[in-house]
């Protein structure tokens, strides 16, 4: 399967296997956002039409990326078990349901209920990450998997965006803001459920065809060894110390997507949509911050392999957690917009930089290495949402305290070796798939 992996990432190639199932994941990856985090500019209508207090809210926010670290770690073995279009289709069509229906929601205890049920959706994240991994080969597979994740991760920074421009279009109809909010969201459920009927018509599992078809050929491992190959992940302490960095990174994105409007109303006095859009400029990012990531992470790979790889993850985090202890001090609205901005930048390149060495740390068990670091990001988000909730603490000082639990988990990146036998093994691959690359393409 690996000699039919594609060496070069052509985004205008839309016929090839592994293009096509990588533009049709990055974009459904793209839509899941607005599921995920598409009532997060809303908050303040829900706030003001559910009464909901500060507590409350910090608990919501909990929710809505606490479930995502069991879906995350169950995504990741259902890839290497029923393989990733499968798992994607079903989790977009179950997952739609409460985002359709999020509206039904009549107090706190209910909100809080479709909030923890969206969350689910977060795990589309696992299946993005792995369906590129095993599309594309070790020379360009940095840069795929994050430029897949960071167009997807794109919709996070739209969503802020355009769910105020939807509610803005349904109020224009005489609607009461109590009934806008809650019509805006069946916008991304019915969206959501549609991409789970194409994902399963236009992409395949693997280069060389879906995991039944390979299963039939006798071309995929046992079961039995599936499942040893599953343990052994878990088993590997590299794959934790991903789990850590990649909550430290991720997850300041995510706790970002959830509090920067809220941040912005209250801090600076801003309406909604400005709110909404200043807020959606951190997610904007990601058409080019994480794609960055994995760029450099594979130029890096070139001069110094793996090593090096997981060398710039450290410098990136070090750099964010510090940029992210700046930001919450400044109490100038252009200043911290380009402060967030800066900051920013770091934490999504150090994200695309994460699964540009995810691919190679235990390489028979992607699904579960790729499904454990990906839980990390929300592992994250979930403990520094507890930061967010508390009555006691502003959201800047929040944000600073972040910054310096930031810069302690980079150091965390020291521990992710390998072998001289693994560094030999990717870097034979590597020249290999860089030779072909250069080829000269068949006309």
């Amino acid at each position: 399967m690996s000699s039919m992996k594609a060496t070069r990432v052509n985004l205008f190639d839309f016929k090839t296997i592994p293009m096509r199932a990588f533009h049709t994941t990055w974009f459904t990856f793209f839509l899941c956002f607005f599921g995920w985090f598409g009532i997060a500019p809303l908050m303040p209508l829900v706030r003001a039409d559910l009464g909901l207090t500060k507590v409350q809210i910090g608990n919501t926010i909990i929710a809505s990326v606490a479930i995502t670290v069991i879906v995350r770690l169950i995504m990741g073995w259902l890839c290497d078990k029923i393989g990733p279009r499968r798992a994607y289709t079903a989790l977009l069509i179950l997952g739609s349901i409460p985002v359709m229906t999020i509206g039904l929601a009549h107090d706190y205890q209910t909100f809080f209920l479709f909030r923890l049920a969206i969350g689910a959706i977060g795990a589309s994240f696992v299946i993005t990450q792995y369906h590129t991994s095993v599309m594309f080969a070790p020379n360009c597979v940095g840069t795929a998997n994050a430029t897949a994740a960071g167009w997807g991760n794109l919709g996070g920074g739209i969503t802020q965006m355009v769910m105020p421009l939807i509610l803005a279009a349904i109020l224009s109809f005489g609607v009461s803001e109590s009934l806008g909010w809650r019509f805006a969201m069946i916008v991304p459920g019915v969206a959501l459920f549609i991409m789970g009927i194409l994902y399963y018509r236009l992409t395949k599992d693997y280069p060389s065809g879906n995991l039944s078809e390979l299963k039939a050929q006798g071309l995929v491992p046992a079961k039995i060894k599936t499942q040893e190959n599953f343990l052994a992940a878990i088993k590997d302490y590299r794959v934790w110390a991903l789990f850590l960095t990649y909550g430290a990174c991720f997850g300041v994105e995510l706790t970002i997507h959830n509090i920067a409007a809220l941040y912005f109303t209250d801090q600076f006095h801003l309406a909604i949509a400005q709110a909404g859009f200043i807020a959606g400029l951190y997610g904007l990012m990601n058409i080019f911050t994480r794609s960055l990531g994995g760029i450099v992470s594979d130029h890096q790979a070139k001069v110094g392999g793996l090593r090096m790889r997981v060398r710039l993850l450290g410098v990136l985090l070090f750099c964010g957690g510090i940029g992210l202890v700046i930001f919450s001090r400044i109490n100038i609205l252009p200043i911290a917009i380009v402060a967030m901005i800066l900051t920013g930048i770091c934490f999504q390149m150090a994200s695309g930089a994460t699964y540009s060495v995810v691919p190679f740390v235990h390489r028979k068990a992607l699904g579960a290495v790729a499904g454990i670091v990906g839980a990390g990001g929300n592992m994250g988000a979930v403990c520094f949402g507890f930061l967010f909730r508390a009555e006691g603490l502003s959201y800047s000082t929040a944000l600073f305290y972040l910054g310096f639990i930031v810069i302690f988990c980079s150091a965390f990146t020291l521990a992710v070796r390998f072998s001289p036998e693994v560094e030999k093994e990717v870097k034979s691959e590597f020249d290999a798939a860089r030779a072909k690359q250069l080829e000269p393409q068949a006309v």
